[in-house]
């Protein structure tokens, strides 16, 4: 008897085995092999060419004492602080209305303003242009002299407040790099916080209701807990992509305004410093790993079922 439950049990394994080996070995191949290569790189002085001659910890070193490199990672940081709260803030706000924030109608107890659906599309509707393309746009509405935004402050008579909001002060163009990757995301959080809201058993809303709950009381208590495990998700993706924000920054801003730690590694590797690129793609690996360990620990909380 036993040794039937072990040739089951072995049976089992290798039914496993041979379905995850195959996706395994990609991952392998195309995922992890990768990120060793790149750390091998990093201790190295290689130029692109085929010498990769071993320093050790001197491209760290280099790194350290640059004084460029922390310049970008301020800069980057900053942006790794502020922007998930913003956008996802401004999500979870959208998503509220459309789901919910609508007046009663009969027969629900909840339901979202008038047109939610066509507001959906139009909150998504950065998802589907390219990057650059958002770059090139808010590149001209930001334009000191011929840009929209300036433009308008002008023929409303609030010229005074006209500002080079690219090329002037380093805030200006960290508020301008900030809007323009709020913007570009926020849709994509109105989605997916609203497909999370979906989910939510209309019984809840009805007893919270009964109980005598406004919409703000039934959001921070009904609504955000039971949606919570999606804001951890979007919280880890969202800060991943500010702490990139390579090509809003390259095509948008000029060099001297601003300059985050991927164009720093960019034009590094343009210069021909490969292993010194390298070591720089490596720390913001580390960076992005910490930051996802962290949240998943700050954010951790007993999980709801409903």
């Amino acid at each position: 008897m036993k040794l039937d439950r072990r040739y089951r049990t072995l049976d089992k394994y290798r039914f496993i085995i041979g379905f995850l080996a195959l996706p395994l070995l990609f991952y392998a191949i195309f995922v992890i092999s990768p990120f060793v290569q790149a750390i091998y790189y990093s201790l190295t002085d290689w130029d692109g060419g085929t010498a990769a001659n071993f320093v050790g910890l001197d491209n760290y070193q280099k790194m350290w004492n640059d004084d460029r490199f922390w310049d970008s990672a301020k800069t980057s940081l900053s942006l790794l602080v502020v922007a998930p709260v913003v956008t996802l803030a401004l999500g979870m706000f959208f998503a509220y209305m459309i789901m919910a924030g609508g007046r009663h109608r009969k027969g629900q107890a909840v339901s979202g303003v008038f047109g939610s659906t066509f507001y959906k599309i139009v909150y998504f509707f950065p998802q589907v242009l390219s990057i650059a393309i958002i770059a090139v746009v808010w590149m001209r509405v930001f334009s000191t002299r011929s840009g929209l935004l300036n433009g308008t402050l002008g023929a409303i008579g609030l010229g005074d407040l006209e500002q080079a909001w690219l090329g002037g002060e380093y805030n200006l163009a960290l508020f301008a790099t900030l809007t323009v990757l709020c913007w570009s995301f926020v849709g994509f959080y109105v989605v997916l916080f609203s497909a999370a809201m979906g989910a939510i058993p209309r019984d809840i809303y009805e007893a919270a209701l009964l109980d005598g709950a406004g919409r703000t009381k039934t959001f921070f208590k009904v609504t955000l807990p039971l949606i919570w495990d999606t804001v951890r998700t979007g919280w880890i993706y969202m800060g991943i992509q500010a702490l990139d924000s390579f090509a809003i920054v390259l095509v948008m801003v000029p060099e001297h305004a601003l300059k985050v730690t991927p164009v720093f590694l960019y034009e590094r590797f343009r210069e021909g410093q490969f292993g010194y690129a390298t070591s720089i793609g490596v720390v913001l690996l580390v960076v992005s790993v910490v930051f996802s360990l962290i949240i998943m620990r700050v954010g951790n909380r007993d999980r709801i079922e409903y």
